[in-house]
């Protein structure tokens, strides 16, 4: 194992603590991954607790979801994750892609309840971070359906809620991917809150545009790749 893979080991361990202590997960929910090259992705096991994993738990598994490393004996009685076809969509489809992370924010899942849609530019921290957040048909949880509900919007957003269930983002680290988790959760609750004081009020077109012309280069293709922006 090279410097590079044991760094993604911990750093992933790190994320799934992360996401526990902040109540992104609980249980065995959720799961992280992290690109090791072109046909070899690092990631969290499926029926395990993310926020109590050891970095010798992780496994590889290929792009065709096929587990590929030698296993040792912290885990060897464990499988790829019920969610890695999702994952491998977001990896083929995007070079750019490094980590991906999966979610159930509480908040972000429970504005999926009610049909709140997060195309919408409130808050302009997430307009530049997010850019547009499209929110996916239900689709059942640890299968295909997952795949291929995220497949016509992960080539343009970095950040997806799927309705009833959970988040999904990705970025070029798998700690950026999990930062945008943050954001996501955070403006979830800032707008749940903006709810219960009478709605809060969209930015005038003309800021988001100021917005987007201030964003750094390598996200101005996120906020509106290549469409409509809000």
């Amino acid at each position: 194992m090279n410097a590079k893979e044991q760094a993604l080991r911990e750093e992933i361990c790190l994320i799934g603590r992360l996401m526990h202590q902040k109540q992104y997960i609980d249980g065995s929910a959720g799961n992280i991954s992290a690109r090791l090259d072109d046909n070899r992705i690092l990631s969290t096991p499926s029926g395990l607790a993310k926020g109590f994993m050891s970095p010798d738990q992780l496994i590889i598994v290929d792009m065709d979801a096929n587990r590929i490393d030698e296993p040792n004996d912290a885990n060897r009685h464990l499988v790829p994750t019920s969610e890695v076809l999702m994952h491998l969509e977001c990896y083929r489809q995007r070079e750019d892609v490094q980590g991906v992370v999966h979610a159930h924010p509480q908040t972000a899942v429970a504005l999926t309840l009610v049909g709140y849609d997060f195309r919408r530019c409130i808050i302009p921290e997430t307009v530049i971070i997010l850019g547009m957040v499209p929110t996916t048909p239900y689709a059942t949880p640890a299968s295909a359906e997952n795949r291929d509900a995220i497949r016509n919007l992960i080539a343009e957003h970095d950040a997806i809620m799927l309705a009833h269930h959970g988040s999904l983002t990705v970025a070029g680290s798998v700690w950026d991917a999990y930062l945008r988790l943050e954001t996501l959760e955070h403006s979830a609750k800032t707008l749940f809150m903006a709810a219960q004081l009478g709605g809060p009020r969209e930015l005038p077109a003309h800021q988001v545009q100021k917005l987007l012309g201030a964003a750094p280069p390598a996200r101005a293709g996120a906020p509106g790749r290549p469409g409509a922006f809000c």
